[in-house]
């Protein structure tokens, strides 16, 4: 990994510890007394970087969501922070270096400490829809596009290739082309947004949900919101509001007008992790048809694979993995994974979210991965649609929006986005090595030092905040121990994610903050333990 050290690493002990996140009930009243400049409803990544970009602008900025923060869509992805390979078959050069530009921002300047690079190998087979001159050439541009700043794009022999992916299918192979993108743990990199939200001043709240709108004069001016973890009922005044519900965008906007006509439509993705039968070194990219893809992707000690690409018109809230969803994703990963990595009892856990993409006739799959921001008859702004590797591009895009909106509603008081810090990095910036290493070496005694897999685990999930998490399990032994035998967490975390990043739910903790549900790990016993420590808050 060529990432250099981006701050001091600190000692075990010398790393400023921050103050526990307010109650929920302190939260609520901080929302209820004041007005905002800007309300954000929807805990995804586009409001969470639109509320990010708003409070940095010095704006008054209040974001509130019914379930977690990247409880839905957000925390559902391919995991990939990438060019969009795809994207160059038809001919959108311009699309692809913008994506590139965005990625290694993330991956070199805002996020080092969250995100991976990966290297991709895409497959060759005789009859396959590409060839390999195609694909060959289709590489190199890519990795000219981003400066070949992740090497060049190229071909490599099968025999090579399996050597790095064992499990790589060689019947009928000719050739592998190699291209570079970087991946993430897309909760992780969510949370680590809120929380620079909150530090440039943002109040946020999940959980919340929005039961109405509030109108002044026929404007929407707020929101009436229901605690979900009490029952509370409050509500919050703001000059303006964004909707960012993302699948639950048009369900907003029949609340500010029920006649407002649908404006997008959805698309499921589902994907499936599986337990590893031998060490993966790069990823499969493998062509499916013209315009799809299926990913294997080495991810969190295991092999994440999908995804599927079809039309959704079911409850956002019921999006799930059928059996059908799982035969596809199995089959499809079949054309280039041999059959003994794709045993069903190696499957610990599924997942799916909804694609957000503009309404309108035509294959989900070609659709255009766009954001759009439009405004309703009482003046709420809704925005919906993107990917997770422009989620800056979207918040400062967003802002433009309500920068130049007629009347600025806004005002004058707020330092234009233009004017703000081009790669903001996000908290816990440090290169993760380096912090690895600390963690590793500065125990407080002998006998007390940090198992290597936890150590790489806080280090590629909290960066330099990891220090935090060690101070815990220095000064209380019993949260050092695991919070299972075969996962690298410990019960520092689980305290951690209740003091500081706002886990309401085992849920929120065992799928989000960490990675037990993932392995699936998260057992009965393990759900019982976290919930207690969650009720000692």
């Amino acid at each position: 990994m060529s990432k250099s050290t981006l701050q001091t690493v600190p000692a075990l002990g010398t790393h400023p510890a921050a103050g526990s996140n307010p109650s929920r009930a302190e939260t609520r009243e901080q929302l209820s007394k004041a007005t905002y400049d800007l309300l954000v409803i929807g805990g995804g990544i586009l409001g969470i970087s639109t509320a990010w970009h708003a409070a940095q602008s010095g704006l008054r900025v209040a974001l509130v969501d019914a379930g977690d923060f990247a409880g839905a869509t957000s925390s559902a992805s391919s995991k990939l922070l990438h060019g969009g390979l795809r994207y160059l078959q038809t001919g959108a050069v311009k699309l692809v270096a913008e994506n590139h530009f965005e990625r290694r921002a993330v991956s070199r300047n805002v996020a080092p400490h969250l995100a991976n690079p990966l290297t991709f190998y895409l497959p060759v087979y005789k009859g396959g829809p590409h060839g390999a001159a195609k694909l060959g050439a289709g590489v190199f541009a890519y990795s000219a596009l981003s400066a070949f700043g992740d090497g060049v794009g190229h071909l490599l022999s099968p025999a090579k290739a399996q050597q790095d992916v064992p499990e790589l299918r060689t019947e009928n192979l000719k050739a592998v082309a190699v291209y570079g993108d970087d991946q993430m743990n897309d909760a992780r990199m969510a949370l680590m947004t809120v929380r620079a939200a909150v530090d440039a001043g943002a109040v946020v709240l999940n959980h919340a949900e929005v039961t109405g709108l509030r109108f002044t004069k026929g404007r929407v001016t707020g929101a009436e919101l229901k605690d979900r973890t009490s029952g509370d009922e409050f509500g919050v005044n703001a000059r303006l509001v964004l909707n960012a519900t993302g699948p639950w965008v048009d369900h907003l906007r029949t609340m500010e007008d029920p006649d407002a006509a649908p404006s997008i439509r959805l698309s499921k993705g589902a994907h499936l992790v599986l337990k590893r039968t031998s060490p993966w070194k790069a990823a499969l990219a493998t062509p499916i048809d013209k315009y799809r893809i299926t990913f294997a992707l080495p991810w969190e000690d295991m092999l994440l694979l999908g995804t599927t690409d079809e039309e959704y018109e079911g409850d956002p809230a019921d999006v799930s993995v059928t059996e059908k969803d799982v035969d596809q994703i199995l089959d499809e990963a079949a054309f280039s994974v041999r059959d003994q990595q794709l045993q069903r009892d190696l499957i610990t856990y599924s997942f799916a979210g909804l694609r957000v993409l503009p309404g309108g006739p035509g294959d989900t799959s070609k659709a255009k991965r766009e954001t759009v921001v439009t405004e309703g008859r009482a003046g709420m702004l809704s925005v919906a649609g993107g990917k997770w590797t422009t989620f800056r591009h979207i918040g400062r895009t967003v802002m433009k929006k309500l920068e130049s909106l007629p009347g600025h509603p806004l005002g004058d008081g707020f330092e234009p986005v233009k004017e703000l810090p081009k790669r903001l990095p996000l908290p816990g910036v440090a290169n993760p090595r380096a912090v690895e290493h600390r963690l590793l070496v500065d125990s407080p005694e002998p006998g007390s030092r940090m198992a290597a897999d936890t150590a790489r685990h806080l280090a590629t999930h909290y960066g330099s905040l990891a220090f935090d998490i060690a101070r815990l399990a220095n000064e209380n032994p019993e949260l050092g121990e695991r919070v299972h035998p075969d996962a690298p967490e410990i019960w520092a975390q689980v305290a951690y994610a209740r003091d500081h990043e706002w886990a309401e739910t085992p849920d929120d903790v065992l799928r989000r903050r960490t990675t037990l549900t993932i392995r699936g790990l998260a057992t009965d016993e393990v759900r019982g333990k976290v919930q207690a420590l969650l009720e000692e808050k």
